[in-house]
């Protein structure tokens, strides 16, 4: 197993996160977007994650061609993203965003299924792979902070475009990897789509990343409000995924002793818990970093568990689809719908409660996977 390979576009696809999710708001902020304008300019991003993923999925899926994709798309997106230091009015920039997330957002599902590949059946060890796209997230969360507060938020672009180019250098050292599925799954995807448990396990995916989308979308603004400094927000940033990483090095543990189902709740619930403290402690630095430590679950958890969930319901040859599929309802749609309800009501003056209504929407999660989620799931992955 190529473990430092793998690692490697872990580290530098989570490193583009961690420019874009702390900074990029406040690029747009200082470029002179109002809330609503940069609530849409945000969702446009997530919305690609709707089709992308799904359509590179059937392709990589028929002609066996994941990593050939998975380059392609690396490449395309920093083709694209270039394009920001040209133009920076809203319509040109919306396409931009456009076209570059449609490459970008395609990369990282088909990528799982690489590494789940790799791994067979040691899926318990995923975590250990992917806690180095933790660290390229930190490390580039403190570093842009750092550049940020030296020389200017409009830094931001280029530190991103040379992730972006480092992302793509890292796809190309990691070679195919397609395995012969002997219990492959024969049901044809609608099939699989309709069953009750995986309904139910779209929709918690989907509540729990439209709660995130305040979060993702106007978290830095927020705390801008209140008079925290550019390198306070990179430092909450920053220990949402130390505590990821943490837990990162116990999530074998848990899967052991512990049901996907359980987890999972466990995971909705934290986030639920963690949108209510931002929304009534943000004066309070204590009660961030609580919250802040809260991402390990309402992230880092969830995640690795809900891949697994959807790696046993999309067996065979619908893995691929089934990781887009994943993506597209949950980071895309769930994302898209997060980030334009939050811009709305910011534009309205209700900064705490887009939080609030976030913690109410994870909450719908959680009675979700406690009703219909993994009842007849008998292993542990």
């Amino acid at each position: 197993m190529p473990y430092w390979r793998l690692s490697g576009f872990y580290f530098f696809y989570f490193a583009s996160l961690g420019v874009l999710l702390p900074y990029w708001t406040l690029y747009l902020d200082n470029k002179g977007f109002n809330a609503q304008e940069i609530g849409e300019l945000i969702a446009v991003m997530m919305l690609t994650k709707v089709l992308s993923p799904y359509l590179l999925g059937i392709i990589s899926d028929h002609f066996s061609c994941r990593m050939q994709t998975i380059r392609w798309g690396s490449f395309l997106s920093l083709v694209c993203f270039v394009a920001v230091f040209y133009y920076s009015t809203y319509w040109p920039l919306l396409i931009i965003l456009f076209v570059f997330s449609f490459f970008w957002n395609a990369t990282l599902p088909q990528f799982e299924v690489v590494t789940l590949n790799y791994l067979q059946q040691n899926q318990h060890a995923y975590s250990h792979i992917r806690v180095w796209g933790s660290v390229g997230f930190i490390f580039f969360v403190v570093l842009t902070g750092y550049l940020v507060e030296q020389y200017g938020i409009h830094l931001v672009p280029t530190v991103l475009s040379l992730v972006i180019l480092a992302l793509y250098i890292s796809s190309l050292l990691v070679q195919e990897r397609n395995i012969e599925v002997i219990h492959a799954s024969h049901l044809p995807l609608h099939h699989i789509l309709l069953r009750k448990e995986v309904l139910a396990l779209l929709f918690a995916c989907f509540f729990l990343q439209a709660s995130h989308g305040p979060y993702y979308t106007f978290y830095s603004i927020y705390l801008q409000q209140y008079q925290y400094g550019n390198d306070w927000i990179g430092a909450f940033w920053a220990l949402s995924v130390i505590a990821e990483v943490i837990l990162f090095l116990y999530i074998p543990y848990l899967l052991r002793r512990y049901t996907l189902r359980v987890l999972f709740f466990i995971s909705v619930l934290l986030a639920a818990i963690r949108w209510i403290i931002i929304a009534y402690g943000v004066e309070s630095t204590i009660a961030l970093l609580i919250a802040q430590c809260l991402h390990a679950a309402s992230f880092g958890l969830y995640h690795t568990v809900a891949i697994q969930f959807f790696h046993y319901y999309f067996p065979g040859k619908h893995q691929g689809q089934g990781q887009a599929i994943y993506s597209s309802v949950s980071f895309g749609l769930g994302g898209a719908i997060g980030s334009l309800y939050s811009g709305y009501l910011w534009q309205q003056g209700y900064m705490s409660g887009i939080f609030l209504i976030a913690g109410i929407i994870a909450l719908l999660g959680c009675w979700l996977i406690w009703r219909y989620v993994g009842f007849n799931l008998t292993n542990r992955a």
